[in-house]
């Protein structure tokens, strides 16, 4: 076998031919089309998917927003069967039930070595890469690439779960829902009796909702423009719910604090939440959560902000109400420590993963469900296969 010689053209040899979705250029429709998957190397494994959810994130690859290294071969929220493993591999074994993950920690940086690995430098990829018919070297979405009926992973992505979870849920938690939950339960560090108020219920605002009831938070306040996601994010445990676009028609302009940092603090006795936590990720947003928190809460952003938004708060203000600032990146989640539990509560009916996937899709309908996501019509579409 030869090595790959250049960023456009590769020899390896071929272990399997399948469907797969690639964003070919900048904002293009995304295209169903034959990719080559290359043997294992010594710690990769091959897994053939059984489901994938819909993310944010894919959208942001086929539109530009995270790298220009076209084509990408969509898809990361996934969960599969281990069909083929390299020499070397250890961690898992062909049949295997596994949920991918883009967070496979090396052990050997220096966010591991100081021990929080939920940070670490050097995270593993497969060691060979992925190409279209003629060669062409794709850029899988977060190192994984899962819109697919197989695809190349290093060992370490994938973390193994109890096989009785249906796959569209348990994918779900390689991603979104795992972002939301984390934020509470990891970054958010809610303790049973604290008020948690969550901006923006979204797939991963309302994820966070069910972090904080599984956490044991008392009072849980969902803040959105949608009366339906609302609802919604009762249904996973928000106690109170704030319309903020109805709350901003009826405030009277008296220059006052914001209508929901005050309607936030009516609502906890005056004080304010223990934990915030900003699952929108804009400069008004985290204003909101910056002030809606308690004197020493904890304000969370899991929200991705865009690279040109910038934030104007007072130093004075920092100072004044200490507490913490935190961003969440993948909840502060460990796979192998976070995925096994939660998919074990889940059927345990503990915690409503399941109520996450709102429709079941083909894998020819992820264009399609890129719009329904942007219109905020789903908490996930699933691809099956």
């Amino acid at each position: 076998m030869s090595e790959q010689t250049n960023g456009t053209e590769n020899t390896e040899q071929t272990a399997r031919v399948v469907r797969g979705v690639i964003a070919r250029e900048k904002g293009a429709p995304v295209e169903l089309t034959d990719i080559h998957i290359p043997s294992p190397g010594p710690n990769d494994v091959i897994v053939d998917i059984q489901a994938c959810g819909v993310c944010h994130t894919d959208l942001a690859y086929r539109d530009g927003d995270i790298t220009d290294e076209y084509p990408f071969f969509l898809g990361h929220e996934a969960a599969g069967v281990v069909s083929e493993i390299g020499e070397e591999v250890t961690h898992v074994a062909v049949g295997d039930f596994v949920v991918l993950n883009w967070r496979a920690v090396c052990g050997e940086c220096r966010a591991c070595k100081r021990g929080e690995p939920q940070y670490c430098f050097s995270t593993f990829n497969a060691s060979k890469p992925m190409t279209l018919d003629d060669g062409t070297v794709l850029t899988p979405a977060l190192g994984i690439g899962a819109f697919a009926d197989a695809t190349l992973v290093h060992e370490g992505q994938c973390t193994k779960v109890n096989s009785a979870a249906d796959p569209a849920v348990a994918g779900l938690l390689g991603c979104g829902v795992m972002a939301g939950i984390g934020a509470a339960i990891n970054t958010g560090e809610v303790k049973r009796g604290e008020s948690v108020a969550v901006i923006g219920c979204g797939g991963v605002g309302t994820a966070a909702i069910a972090g904080a009831k599984l956490a044991g938070a008392s009072t849980i306040i969902a803040i959105d423009i949608s009366d339906e996601k609302l609802d919604t994010a009762r249904e996973f445990g928000a106690t109170e719910t704030i319309n903020s676009a109805e709350l901003a028609k009826s405030d009277k302009g008296t220059g006052e604090e914001d209508p929901v940092v005050k309607r936030v603090r009516e609502l906890t006795d005056g004080f304010g939440a223990d934990v915030v936590i900003d699952a929108v990720g804009r400069p008004e947003t985290y204003k909101q959560a910056f002030y809606a928190r308690d004197l020493a809460g904890r304000v969370v952003l899991v929200g991705v902000p865009a690279p040109t938004m910038e934030l104007d708060i007072p130093l004075a203000d920092v100072f004044s109400r200490g507490g913490a600032l935190k961003s969440s990146w993948y909840g502060d989640c460990l796979p192998e420590r976070d995925f096994p539990m939660l998919v074990d509560l889940s059927l345990q009916n503990r915690l409503p993963l399941e109520g996450f996937v709102t429709e079941r899709i083909g894998i020819e309908d992820v264009d399609e469900a890129f719009e329904t996501m942007k219109a905020g019509k789903v908490l996930r579409s699933v691809v099956t296969l």
